[in-house]
């Protein structure tokens, strides 16, 4: 079990103490969240290529599958049996998951909302259905949110756990939106990196992440974002999620690990944000440094095929990610939205994905519009744009603002790429 410091309990964090809290974490300096190295949220001088790959009609062909997601009812119904192993994950799409773990349900960064947008009408849309209705999903005993994105804290989603009674972590400051939406303060806690709460058997902590947060004009930096580590007495599993490589996870792995399984971002990369979302194979990387540098237990890709945030083609997450994982000999599972699985069972390997993934063809037209002859070769030959460096486009669309603030749907770049944290 990790062992606890300064351990927190619900109903201890009213929202009067909450900035005298944020003032005194290790993470918070110069009035904002600082990162655990130094991090930019886009490189500087990149707008205008940028906007030039937003408007690429073939670029936009490429980040949306061609066909119909296959969707799996999720076996998490009151008339499924419980897992046999005591550990069971159910993957609903980009980042959320319900995890089954010792008794308990863990319901990772839900949303259930159509757009990861503070409008109706605009702004990223989902690219399939969910899988089975919030209400329909048994009750969780905690819910989990990592940092204030809109495609990880999605405000109807909250708005409809909060009226089942459940419990809610999060990282320092996220608090007060859970408020303003509803939810009883006696049922939130927000921890600081390296703190802990229980939840029946588990023990949930919020460790470090190399992200930022937002979710307004101007109020930027001032809540936390954090990776999540839940331990019960059986098991173990590890949640990224937002993150850019850094070589925290295997001080985390070494402190907390190993795990059974873990859920790791490997989605919505750019060579203009590196920093801040990691690369597939940074993200099987990150498996193996939480484990002592060895691939146990089962993998799980996140943060891809629900929402169109990066210059990638829509697929490329899955295909790097088997790649890098059979290469570093890893257990990786790709189910599809909705489908449940045991890690220490068989996993979901079956490439789904490539029936309904826009022709070579439109990714050759693609590669061509930003790399000219050389880069329609290279994705005629199977090597563009995933094999090499990702491409431009949009900055990733999960900033979001906050209650009260102006809102805008697009993530709101440090000026000139300042550095954020460090």
């Amino acid at each position: 079990m990790p062992s606890l410091l300064r351990p927190a309990a619900f109903g201890t964090d009213p929202s009067g103490e909450r900035l005298e809290r944020i003032r005194r974490s290790p993470q918070y300096a110069d009035g904002q969240f600082r990162n655990p190295v130094p991090t930019r949220t886009m490189l500087p001088g990149s707008a205008r290529a940028v906007l030039r790959e937003q408007f690429s009609r073939a670029g936009r062909a490429r980040r949306a599958p061609a066909g119909e997601i296959p969707l799996l009812r999720p076996a998490v119904g009151e008339s499924d049996p419980p897992p046999a192993t005591g550990l069971r994950l159910t993957w609903t799409g980009h980042s959320s998951v319900l995890a089954e773990i010792d008794g308990h349900r863990v319901l990772f960064d839900p949303v259930w909302g159509e757009r990861c947008s503070p409008f109706s009408f605009a702004g990223p849309r989902r690219l399939h259905p969910v899988p089975v209705p919030l209400a329909e999903l048994p009750r969780a005993d905690v819910v989990v949110i990592s940092h204030d994105h809109y495609d990880h804290l999605d405000m109807p989603s909250i708005r409809a756990l909060a009226r089942t009674g459940t419990r809610f972590a999060v990282p320092l400051g996220v608090g007060s939106d859970l408020e303003h939406w509803g939810v009883a303060p006696e049922r939130i806690t927000e921890l600081d990196w390296h703190e802990s709460v229980a939840v029946g058997a588990l023990t949930l902590t919020a460790t470090p992440a190399r992200h930022f947060c937002g979710r307004g004009l101007g109020r930027g930096m001032r809540t936390l974002w954090a990776a999540w580590v839940v331990s019960g007495p059986e098991h173990r599993i590890f949640h990224s999620g937002d993150t850019g490589y850094f070589s925290g996870f295997a001080e985390t792995g070494e402190r907390y690990g190993p795990f059974d399984a873990t859920m790791i971002q490997i989605g919505a990369y750019s060579d203009f944000w590196p920093d801040i979302h990691m690369t597939p194979e940074e993200g099987v990387r990150t498996h193996t440094d939480l484990s002592g540098g060895t691939p146990a237990g089962a993998l799980l890709p996140i943060h891809w095929g629900t929402f169109n945030l990066a210059p990638h083609p829509w697929e490329e997450p899955a295909e790097r990610t088997v790649a890098a994982a059979r290469e570093a000999g890893a257990r990786v599972a790709v189910p599809r939205p909705g489908e449940s699985f045991e890690p220490a069972g068989e996993l979901p390997d079956d490439p789904w994905w490539r029936a309904v993934a826009a022709p070579a063809a439109s990714a050759a037209a693609s590669a061509s519009a930003v790399g000219g002859d050389s880069g329609a070769r290279a994705a005629s030959e199977g090597t563009a744009p995933g094999a090499g460096k990702p491409r431009p486009d949009t900055p990733p669309s999960d900033a979001s603002p906050r209650p009260g603030a102006p809102e805008r749907t697009d993530a709101p770049p440090q000026p000139g790429g300042a550095p954020v944290g460090g």
